[in-house]
């Protein structure tokens, strides 16, 4: 049997690339032991746009448990005019402004908390269009931004109707009503749902532009005309520009189905780029982004995450080895490998032996404490029945080394929709109501209340109200709040969650080592 799913983790990187690492990592523990976290967490850390300067093949930062590490697999790289670090649009920003390297390439609240102060709320980070609730409300107030230095939300407009994303015609099965709107922006009469560009406004986090290889490539042997993955075809996205098939991993709501699907719709709605991006502009984004791949590389109570004394499913080599495409969820080829070594008593003499023990016992919380999955939109309605006894790893986070959903449709997990999610009194609230010809949510019925309609905002249908896509569980410890809409500050906010949701009944001593492996990983 294999005794994880990374037989050749250890593999030597390119040489230039290994020196680098391998230079970097001692200076960092030279500087300040192995034992701390030794990285940059000053706002020296943070990457402002058109600053020229050197992407290195592996940099590390600073976060609260220890230590990221960014494997760039092309080697260091020169930002100077790359369309990835380049203010291309009228506001200021470049990609880089929301995909932060010390924040996994998303953004933390603590960051964004960090730059509204250094720069007296003036960063383009802050641009009115999405930076702020509602583009009409006063520049420069901490109000004005609440959602984004509070919560890490980004203003998201959608078209209403939907506007279509892919080939296909939207029929719209359902009205939306705004029942409550704390940012006055889906009642505004420039930006909202009654204006001359008729516009629901939604707050979402930025997705992390990291490990971005492993959500592009389909499931082995998923071709254009070779599709033994998947039972119903009509599952599969397709790509607008090609015909061909993808996945559908990338945005919270599966639209922007290629990182230049996705690069078009950034550059133009959050950089408000007026002209189009170039081919070689897309050519430079896509190839940069699918070479970047990261991890914790320390953590506080285990040490260095990358090493032959390390399971081989942590570090950020292991994202960059691992196989893609390719379903984790068995005990021959753990989501994230095999934890055994760092089992209590395997090594007492170990400093770090208690929380490495906890880890352990948090990866097997995660692969093996089963529970039953219930009333989950474009999920339980799949033919998996209902409710469907599943672990963390074989239900909705099965694909290999990254945690995410390999199925290729977005789910209503609840994180939107009442009841399941708490009141948000600082989100808007709509009030969806299903026409009656249209199939319903298959558990909330005809009338949803949501924050967020989530793919039923492209799709047009009912029974999407609320779904969105899983995320990736890299670098947890560099990007909190989490959930789409940023609901949980903490690791232990999000596994309560979970908890309440599906009735799982988790010990504290359950959460405290499932909450221990999250942040390794």
């Amino acid at each position: 049997m294999m005794r994880d799913f990374m037989p050749g983790k250890h593999v030597l990187l390119p040489a230039l690339l290994l020196m680098a690492v391998q230079l970097h990592v001692a200076a960092q523990n030279n500087a300040a032991g192995e034992n701390e976290a030794a990285a940059d967490t000053s706002i020296g850390a943070w990457w402002a746009p058109d600053e020229g300067r050197l992407f290195p093949a592996y940099s590390e930062y600073g976060n609260a448990t220890g230590r990221l590490g960014i494997i760039n697999s092309a080697g260091d790289l020169d930002t100077r005019e790359h369309p990835f670090f380049t203010a291309l649009g009228s506001n200021g920003r470049a990609c880089v402004t929301c995909h932060q390297p010390g924040d996994g390439m998303s953004l933390s609240v603590a960051s964004i908390r960090q730059r509204w102060e250094a720069t007296d709320g003036k960063d383009p980070l802050f641009a009115m269009i999405d930076g702020a609730n509602c583009p009409d409300l006063p520049p420069g107030e901490e109000s004005s931004h609440s959602l984004l230095l509070n919560k890490g939300l980004i203003r998201i407009g959608m078209p209403w109707p939907p506007a279509p994303y892919e080939p296909d015609p939207v029929e719209t099965e359902f009205d939306i009503e705004v029942v409550r709107d704390p940012t006055g922006c889906n009642l505004s009469t420039k930006w909202g749902i009654d204006s001359d560009n008729p516009t629901i406004s939604v707050f979402r986090r930025p997705r992390p532009v990291l490990n971005i290889a492993h959500m592009v490539e389909l499931p082995h042997g998923v071709g254009a005309h070779d599709v033994f993955f998947y039972a119903d075809k009509n599952l599969l996205h397709t790509d607008p520009e090609t015909g061909e098939f993808v996945q559908g991993l990338l945005m919270a709501d599966a639209r922007g189905l290629t990182p230049r699907n996705q690069a078009r719709d950034a550059a133009k709605n959050h950089l408000e780029l007026k002209r189009p991006l170039s081919e070689a502009e897309l050519q430079a984004l896509e190839a940069f982004e699918l070479q970047l791949f990261g991890a914790q590389s320390f953590d506080t109570g285990a040490g260095n995450l990358d090493g032959a004394d390390t399971p081989p499913g942590l570090g950020p080599n292991a994202p960059r080895l691992a196989p893609r495409g390719t379903l984790g969820n068995n005990p021959v080829n753990r989501v994230f490998g095999d934890f055994s070594m760092w089992k209590a008593g395997q090594a007492s003499s170990d400093e770090y032996a208690d929380f490495k023990a906890s880890v352990e016992r948090g990866a097997d919380v995660f692969f093996s404490r089963r529970f039953y999955i219930n009333d989950v939109g474009a999920y339980n309605d799949k033919g998996l029945g209902n409710p469907f006894k599943r672990s963390c790893a074989s239900g909705c986070h099965n694909t290999l080394a990254m945690g995410m959903d390999m199925g290729p449709f977005p789910m209503d997990l609840g994180t939107n929709t009442y009841p399941w999610q708490p009141n948000r009194d600082d989100l808007p609230l709509f009030k969806v109501t299903c026409k009656p010809n249209a199939t319903p949510h298959s558990y909330l019925g005809p009338v949803v209340y949501t924050h967020d309609p989530g793919r039923a905002l492209i799709t047009g249908r009912c029974r999407d109200i609320g779904a969105t896509m899983t995320q990736q569980m890299r670098a947890l410890a560099a990007r909190p709040p989490y959930f789409v809409n940023g609901s949980a500050d903490t690791l232990r906010e999000l596994v309560d969650f979970y908890d309440r949701r599906f009735n799982i009944g988790y010990t504290d001593q359950e959460k405290i080592d499932l909450i221990n492996f999250m942040r390794a990983l």
